[in-house]
């Protein structure tokens, strides 16, 4: 049965995703801060600093956890914490999971978020096991979309009216990407469909 016992320190050429610790808590505020992140993640209420005592704690117990994986995002030109990665909803059943990101603005627009999406997508299929990866995207965010489908997401279905946000609801986009999808790809499916054409 699959399962997140095991923390990896995933590198790759812009980023580096490593266990989370207590101390990510007072970065992950700041990511917080932002009111589009909290947008596009859909995340209600405001943080204070009052919050960080419980977040470290949170943070710091993510190590003892086999049902999911919260990885936090470094970026590797400047050694700054940008965000987060995460694997959640583990179905071990059904070699099932959800994927989840957040990435602060100084980690936006570079290709950290398509990379660290790539990195986490090849531990859980090849090293954890995992046949299905879900994710939500609400309708607004279609640069997020745009990096799920270059990394092999494709979509299932609609939630309709998922997210109310300032009195305006939107629909949640559901997507997955299956083992062998990624394993014909490994994230770069648009590569395969150029090989086909020739």
């Amino acid at each position: 049965m699959p399962d997140f016992r095991e923390k990896p320190v995933l590198s790759g050429e812009t980023v580096v995703l490593r266990p989370v610790i207590a101390d990510d808590a007072v970065d992950m505020l700041e990511v917080l801060a932002d009111g589009d992140v909290l947008r596009l993640t859909g995340s209600h209420g405001t943080l204070s600093p009052d919050d960080v005592e419980p977040m470290r704690q949170w943070y710091g117990s993510r190590a003892e956890h086999d049902d999911r994986l919260d990885l936090a995002a470094v970026d590797r030109a400047t050694g700054r914490y940008v965000g987060e990665v995460v694997l959640n909803e583990l179905d071990p059943n059904n070699n099932s999971c959800s994927f989840r990101i957040a990435l602060g603005a100084p980690g936006q627009n570079r290709g950290l978020g398509t990379e660290a999406t790539r990195l986490v997508l090849g531990y859980a299929f090849e090293r954890v096991g995992l046949h299905r990866i879900s994710l939500e995207v609400y309708s607004f965010n279609s640069r997020a979309r745009r990096v799920y489908e270059k990394v092999g997401f494709r979509p299932e279905g609609v939630l309709r009216d998922a997210l109310l946000w300032e009195g305006q609801r939107f629909d949640a986009h559901v997507m997955s990407i299956l083992a062998h999808e990624w394993a014909e790809h490994r994230g770069c499916p648009g590569s395969v469909e150029s090989r086909r054409a020739v």
